[in-house]
């Protein structure tokens, strides 16, 4: 018999679930459809590769913020030096308003596709939408609205299912994929990884850990009340395994449509989320095209503020600033402060003739320079009995977050050594 004061499954999601889902942003819907349309079904291995590593690296950073009460960049700043932390923080914060920039034009070309009028008014609504909603809304009211637009990414799967794939042929170059030597191929194997395994969602996902635990009255670090260490640690799992599953069942679905519909139709060059919702209403209909661009804007909204967020909650652990999404506007100037000025710099950086997809670029670029530093200091800090009390990591974290760090650093150096060459 079950207790009647057990929480519904759907309620016990909430950082990790939302993590997993804001991974699939415009701008990752846009790599996985250029990486689809590009190699076709023998890139989607790269997802099966990212899924475990993701789900050790983020359930590391949800357990440092539910054991320590403190998210993940306050944590760093305690443990290492402050002009190592503050420089990772700093172009983390960089890269996000690069991110952003793409991701609001995205929901704006989105929105253009679907009902026609200016993009640039529509990228303008939603930023500001999203400043305010972050601002005026308590958290807890807020998540609910986060995980229901989390929800449109079912859109990709439902894609799926309105056109031709071979499943057989899929799942042998799932499996045992047709690999290839050429530099294109390796880009796109960093592309996916840098994708799926990104900084920005380390510190959303700890801090929202470490707000909970500072405002819920039931809820205090682990550290001080070891006894509720089973439970918490058992839905941490549960919410990041259920995130990243979701994130990464989505983007299969986008590399898959890329590969089904766009490269067997021989259109293998795909820029952004918005040519990619256009390439397929051709080929796969109308339903197709409005269920993809529709997900393009839903998926915006809900990258919007973990981008802007984890940007200000990085920059508040790291200099002391008052941070969390429950204090009111007066209270936490700086944080909020750095939030709006995040999104509306990413805003202001659309509206700029600046090619989406070098924004891409560079933030992959930075992204890539700070992930494995950051990882690296993430797992030693998770290791430490003085920072996790009785509770480091255990052995099969410890393993999944070292591969995670090595597999990013080893798509680092692919990155970096590959930009020097011809692209073929």
């Amino acid at each position: 018999m079950p207790q009647k004061n057990e929480t519904p499954w759907w309620k016990t999601l909430g950082a990790g679930f939302v993590t997993g889902a804001a991974d699939d942003d415009p701008s990752g819907i846009a790599t996985y459809s250029q990486v689809g349309a590009a190699f076709s079904y023998g890139i989607l291995w790269t997802v099966l590769l990212a899924l475990p590593l993701m789900i050790g690296i983020q359930s590391v950073c949800a357990r440092i913020g539910r054991v320590t009460g403190a998210g993940l960049a306050e944590n760093l700043r305690k443990e290492f030096p402050l002009p190592v932390v503050a420089g990772a923080v700093i172009l983390l914060a960089v890269a996000n308003v690069i991110n952003l920039a793409a991701d609001i034009g995205a929901i704006g070309a989105a929105a253009k596709l679907l009902v026609s009028g200016p993009a640039p008014l529509y990228a303008a609504i939603a930023a500001i939408l999203s400043v305010v909603l972050q601002v005026f809304v308590p958290m807890r009211r807020y998540t609910p609205i986060l995980k229901l637009l989390a929800l449109s990414l079912l859109a990709y799967i439902a894609t799926i299912v309105m056109v031709h794939v071979p499943w057989a042929h899929v799942a042998k170059q799932t499996v045992w994929p047709t690999l290839t030597m050429k530099v294109d191929y390796a880009v796109g194997i960093v592309a996916v990884l840098g994708t799926t395994i990104s900084p920005y969602l380390f510190f959303w996902q700890s801090s929202q850990e470490a707000n909970e635990v500072r405002t819920s009255p039931r809820r205090q670090p682990l550290k001080q009340k070891p006894k509720h260490a089973d439970r918490a640690f058992r839905r941490i799992w549960v919410d990041t395994v259920t995130g990243m599953v979701f994130s990464e069942v989505v983007a299969f679905c986008i590399i898959l449509a890329g590969a089904a519909v766009l490269h067997a139709h021989g259109k293998t060059d795909i820029q952004t989320s918005a040519d990619a919702a256009m390439a397929l209403k051709p080929l796969a209909g109308k339903f197709a095209f409005v269920l993809f661009s529709g997900g393009i804007i839903g998926t915006g909204m809900l990258a919007i503020p973990v981008l802007a967020g984890s940007a200000a909650f990085a920059l508040g652990e790291t200099f002391r600033w008052r941070t969390g999404l429950e204090r009111k506007p007066q209270r936490a100037k700086l944080f909020y402060g750095a939030i709006a000025v995040a999104t509306l710099g990413g805003m202001t950086l659309s509206f700029t003739p600046m090619d989406p997809i070098k924004m891409l670029y560079w933030s992959a670029v930075i992204n890539g320079v700070v992930a494995v530093p950051l990882m690296v200091l993430i797992m030693l800090l998770a290791a430490r009995r003085r920072n996790m009390g009785r509770f480091p990591i255990p052995r099969v974290l410890k393993m999944l977050g070292w591969a995670a760090t090595c597999v990013m650093g080893a798509a680092a150096v692919v990155m970096f050594a590959t930009a020097f060459l011809p692209h073929h």
